[in-house]
């Protein structure tokens, strides 16, 4: 009968972290009810200084910080979450090392996921398209964009391999797309210096939109000086284009054109988090339903802000899904949580926009403050005097404006991190026309169809021989793997095919550890090579 009243929290961005924040504010007086926050990471990502990280104009731990540190009178669980259920009220932990699920019990429960760029439904894209959502999404983009510079100066000039390496391609050209896109292009363009293979000519970087200008959320006059500092600096920004699949070769366009790269980001679509959809709570398009108090509609104890959550502001629109929203939610949320709980008035979400802030590297930015634009320089110290005062602590401010002052004066920096050294089983895309790999190529792994259809070929000299047609449960490359020998064929797409790769090193694992499953496709193999042999002489 006298145990606290527990406050659980849900997703450790803006939302979630500041709501913590401010109740723990509240126990400084007394210490009547306790907090839980449950998040897959240990630390809060300052998004707005995200994009700097693939440019490595700040360090890579520069845009994090520790939630415990930041939150020392909350309960941190460091897990995913399985269930939500709200009639016991009660949530359900992924198990850790015990494999074990948790369930905690709540009194109160503050729902701020954020939200996920989600590419299910997007022929090729989660296989292929890169995120931008994360730390480790900002980490992979700086590694990689290395990785292919590296890969590119050892091409042949002219080749189409190199064209491919040397093209970036960014879609969505809101706020995060125009960001990386501007950060990119400035790292790509001065690290090259010390390529000396590589012109700055060869460098294609792209940012492509669906509507008729870039940043809508800003003025008009704004979308386009920034569209015109983009492209002054090389940015091919395409409007009115929308991206419809991918390949790990191309980036396929809704229009039917396609453009060859082996760099491909995407910061849409952005949609709800999956989990929301675990809530038997009142929704529309996938957000949860709240009123003025952060109260979701129909219930007394649930309470939704940030990106997961339509919130109504006083001129009868929504709130939008940005920070300065998401903080001043949490404000209110906390208060009338803490209202709940003490048995005091409720108080309702009240807020103006402030402006809009966004970068476009290079020492040059746009901004629309109190209804004023500032652009250029101007706006680009504006940038950064409001994100640096906003960044949780002063020792995070130090090392972040300490780093901006020497990347002023020092080159930026080419380590490529390599954080693993095998890359696993993973799921890829091919379109048809596509080729999953040339005779005469090194075998490196081999695949099984999950869905559409190959057809195999044999390459003679003025001709092709059409060998066999594959579908889905059927394999293929098994050949150059158990014989340690070069691909004997080409396998090319002939319908939209989704495969499972899986890569040497983990296959000759399993057909080691499993003498019946290399027999049988030992006993495969044979079968083909007689079924080739016959086809060739055929004809």
């Amino acid at each position: 009968m006298n145990r606290k009243q527990r406050v659980v929290i849900l997703g450790g961005g803006f939302a979630g972290v500041y709501t913590a924040m401010y109740l723990e504010r509240a126990l400084r007086r007394r210490n009547d009810f306790e907090i839980v926050l449950i998040n897959k990471e240990n630390y809060f990502v300052f998004q707005p200084m995200l994009a700097e990280v693939v440019s490595g104009s700040i360090g890579l731990l520069d845009t994090v910080s520790p939630i415990r540190r930041m939150l020392p009178r909350t309960e941190l669980h460091v897990r995913e979450i399985e269930t939500i259920d709200t009639a016991g009220q009660t949530i359900t932990t992924t198990p850790g090392f015990n494999l074990h699920p948790k369930v905690i019990d709540y009194d109160h429960l503050v729902v701020a996921f954020g939200s996920v760029t989600d590419f299910r439904g997007l022929r090729g894209l989660p296989e292929h398209a890169i995120p931008f959502k994360n730390l480790s999404d900002a980490l992979y983009i700086r590694n990689h964009v290395i990785h292919v510079l590296e890969e590119a100066a050892l091409e042949e000039r002219g080749s189409e391999l190199r064209r491919q390496l040397l093209t970036f391609v960014v879609a969505g050209g809101g706020f995060s797309g125009v960001e990386v896109v501007a950060e990119l292009n400035d790292f790509v363009r001065r690290v090259i210096k010390n390529y000396s293979q590589i012109d700055d000519s060869e460098i294609k970087v792209v940012l492509l939109h669906a509507l008729d200008r870039i940043l809508p959320e800003l003025d008009e006059k704004l979308a386009i000086y920034a569209q015109n500092i983009l492209a002054q600096r090389g940015v091919e920004v395409r409007l009115q284009t929308r991206l419809e699949a991918a390949t790990g070769v191309e980036a396929l366009l809704a229009d039917g054109s396609r453009i060859p790269t082996r760099t491909l980001i995407s910061t849409v679509p952005s949609s709800p988090n999956p989990l929301i959809d675990l809530l038997q709570l009142p929704k529309e398009h996938g957000k949860l339903k709240a009123k003025a108090t952060l109260l979701v509609e129909n219930s007394n104890n649930v309470w939704a802000l940030g990106d997961c959550a339509l919130v109504p502001m006083n001129d009868g629109g929504l709130c939008p899904p940005t920070a300065q929203f998401a903080i001043r939610q949490a404000k209110t949320a906390a208060h009338n949580i803490v209202a709940s709980i003490r048995g005091r008035a409720f108080k309702k979400f009240h807020f103006k926009e402030l402006g809009k802030l966004g970068a476009l590297g290079h020492r040059s930015a746009v901004a629309q403050v109190f209804g004023i634009n500032i652009s250029g320089f101007a706006a680009w110290f504006l940038w950064r005097t409001i994100y640096l005062m906003k960044l949780p602590g002063w020792g995070r401010r130090l090392k972040v404006a300490a780093s901006w002052t020497f990347d002023l004066f020092l080159a930026p920096e080419l380590v490529q991190l390599k954080l693993t050294n095998a890359q696993g089983v993973s799921h890829e895309h091919f379109e048809p026309g596509q080729e999953v790999f040339h005779q005469g190529d090194i075998g490196d792994r081999i695949y099984i169809i999950t869905s559409g259809r190959a057809e195999v070929i044999k390459q003679e000299v003025d001709r092709e021989i059409g060998l066999a047609h594959l579908g889905p449960g059927e394999y293929f490359g098994e050949m150059a793997l158990l014989n340690q020998t070069t691909r004997n064929a080409t396998v090319r797409c002939s319908e939209a095919m989704d495969v499972l790769s899986i890569p040497k090193r983990e296959f000759s694992a399993l057909a080691s550890t499993l003498p019946a499953m290399r027999e049988n496709f030992e006993k495969v193999m044979a079968k083909r090579r007689s079924a080739t042999q016959i086809a060739t002489l055929a004809r």
